[in-house]
């Protein structure tokens, strides 16, 4: 997949407080990430968040039930947060924060983003006319 999809993940970072956003294969490959956000660094957010999703998701035998789903993951630090949410099949959308961002508008963020980013996945690039054989 070869779309730019960094425009939208600039989006999340309208709200107040939040730092970087990057979107993830389940396989930890970077698939976007906001332009602000240098490529190494996301390369290895996206490689970390990977593993803490995977460890986060086996966690649901502990809310009683072992078939739970997945929905999201909330890492906190002495300066900051980082949120993780699905972002549809086999994606995952990662967002990182300031101590003081208002964490009802982040998550609500993220999901308005989420819904976006998975029309934008699910849509097949547009094909030119000129090059059609």
């Amino acid at each position: 997949m070869k779309h730019d999809l960094s425009w939208m993940l600039d989006s999340a970072l309208e709200i107040p407080g939040a730092l970087h956003a990057v979107l993830i294969s389940a396989d930890g490959l970077l698939m976007a990430r906001t332009k602000d956000f240098d490529k190494d660094d996301a390369d290895r957010v996206a490689a970390a968040m990977s593993g803490v999703q995977s460890l986060s998701r086996s966690l649901g035998f502990f809310c009683e039930d072992p078939a739970q789903q997945w929905r999201q993951t909330l890492v906190e630090f002495d300066g900051g947060w980082v949120f993780l949410i699905s972002a549809g099949e086999g994606a995952y959308l990662g967002v990182s924060a300031t101590p003081d961002v208002d964490m009802a508008d982040i998550t609500f963020r993220m999901q308005q983003l989420v819904a976006q980013l998975g029309k934008e996945l699910t849509t097949p690039p547009r094909e030119n006319p000129g090059t059609r054989s």
